[in-house]
């Protein structure tokens, strides 16, 4: 089962690793060729349960609460994108020299003659809002496509369902490139690296490696972040096909063969004749929603992909006045006394963090939350100048007052030792005490949020629900 695609399945002993939101599927599509499968699962609670019961019941062998062991006779694995490459069945696998596929590598595989190019993101932080851009994009310019793959419509369901797309906008984990050794798309991004799932991935360069997988085999583009330069040199180091260019994206006036901004112009330099000298409009500063700088970045990179694709500069200012940013990434969620209140949940690292940070000139920063393992020192110190004060809420938030006293030791610090349901009320209180008008109070944690809520989302509503009751008591 090496590359190529696999057109005959009947009789094929497949071990999926994982039930979930992968493996099911991923079970039931090949019992449906013809697969032998068997699924083995790490868990043995009443969700893993219920899951096993549907999938005993169409004839597929389950083995709950042995994930470890790899089933006789096996010639294939179909692993769920979150189990780690040290576990011991992959090990098992290495020695008996069984493939290791992921739920894209399978979507890939089972791709028709016929099937629609892949434009794909990945990235520490940005994926989800370039994908949904870009696919708004591609509608704009009369395309038939989804956003998938991390996000939205599963990959699988895209590849093998009734609908016929002439292009998809695919979101790739790092996970999910780790596992997907043939993948080869059109055109390919990566919006930036910064530490994250290092105890997935073992080291930095293990992470950056599987991240860079998203160039191999590109035809047209490999997109890369020239304010990042870790994305460039993975473009260097990727085996493209003949006559594939490296497109970089800046927030600065780009040169040729890049997108960038000129006087709150987006341009293109990258796909015009004569690079050297010609530059098309795309769309303005103002088109983008919002206008903070991370996000031009990420309507730049969503702008090349598309361009690689062929799509006019019309459409990406179409696509991208269509565009909604999905809730808790920069929502702004009330004005109260000249003051802003801004949901930015979904920055759950240091990095996102650091992006919502620099949107703002004035901050009262409401942070914390579960660290997994982060530092705060460069984030700080990047911040400093813009902090009027800090509320401090969750499990490790004496992580970031540390780093606060060490590197902006004249901003006023609250640190709140609660985690219960008013805690978040209480923290938007301590804000607005601290806020003057024209600042921002800007919820951008840093952290996860499971030791408190069960979901950035989670976290996000009670921002907004509390921000509003502070509305209501004015």
């Amino acid at each position: 089962m090496g590359g190529g695609q696999v057109t005959d399945w009947q009789g094929k002993r497949v071990t999926v690793a994982g039930l979930g939101v992968s493996g099911v599927p991923a079970a039931k599509v090949l019992h449906e060729r013809g697969a032998l499968v068997t699924v083995v699962n790490d868990g043995d609670d009443e969700r893993a349960r219920a899951q096993a019961a549907e999938l005993e019941a169409l004839g597929i062998t389950v083995r709950l609460g042995d994930g470890a062991t790899l089933p006789e006779g096996t010639e294939l694995i179909v692993t769920a994108p979150g189990w780690k490459p040290d576990k011991p069945l992959f090990e098992a696998a290495r020695v008996a020299g069984v493939p290791v596929w992921g739920d894209v590598e399978l979507a890939w595989r089972l791709r028709g003659p016929d099937a629609a190019p892949w434009l794909a993101v990945t990235g520490t932080n940005g994926k989800t809002t370039t994908v949904q851009m870009l696919a708004c994009i591609l509608k704009a310019a009369g395309l038939r496509t989804a956003a998938v793959g991390n996000i939205g419509v599963s990959l699988l369901d895209a590849v093998l369902g009734e609908e016929r797309y002439d292009v998809l906008a695919v979101e790739l984990s790092s996970y999910q490139l780790h596992w997907a050794p043939s993948l080869r798309a059109h055109s390919a991004a990566v919006l930036n690296l910064a530490p994250d799932h290092l105890d997935w991935h073992g080291s930095m360069e293990a992470y950056a490696a599987d991240k860079g997988r998203i160039y191999e085999g590109n035809r047209v583009a490999c997109v890369y972040n020239v304010a990042d330069k870790a994305t460039e040199d993975l473009v260097r180091a990727a085996d493209v096909e003949e006559g594939c260019r490296a497109v970089g994206f800046t927030l600065g006036a780009p040169a040729p063969s890049q997108l960038g901004v000129v006087d709150g112009i987006l341009v293109d330099r990258a796909f015009v004749e004569n690079r050297q000298k010609n530059a098309q409009e795309l769309a303005e500063v103002s088109d983008v929603n919002p206008p903070a700088p991370h996000n031009i970045a990420n309507a730049l990179a969503a702008a090349a992909l598309a361009r690689a694709f062929g799509v006019p500069a019309a459409a990406v200012r179409d696509g991208l006045r269509a565009f909604t940013p999905d809730a808790h990434r920069i929502a702004h969620v009330a004005d109260i006394d000249q003051v802003a209140y801004v949901d930015d949940s979904k920055a759950t690292n240091t990095h996102a963090a650091q992006a919502s940070l620099a949107a703002y000139e004035s901050i009262v920063w409401i942070a914390g939350g579960l660290a997994k393992g982060a530092t705060f020192d460069e984030l700080v110190t990047g911040a400093a100048k813009r902090l009027r004060g800090v509320v401090l809420i969750g499990a490790d938030r004496a992580l970031i007052r540390e780093a606060l006293a060490r590197h902006a030791p004249e901003v006023p610090v609250v640190d709140l030792d609660r985690t219960d349901t008013g805690a978040m009320l209480q923290a938007v209180q301590e804000a607005q005490r601290l806020a003057a008008p024209g600042d921002t109070v800007l919820l951008a944690p840093a952290c996860a949020s499971m030791d408190m809520f069960t979901n950035y989302n989670k976290r996000g509503d009670a921002f907004a629900e509390a921000v509003r009751e502070l509305g209501a008591g004015t």
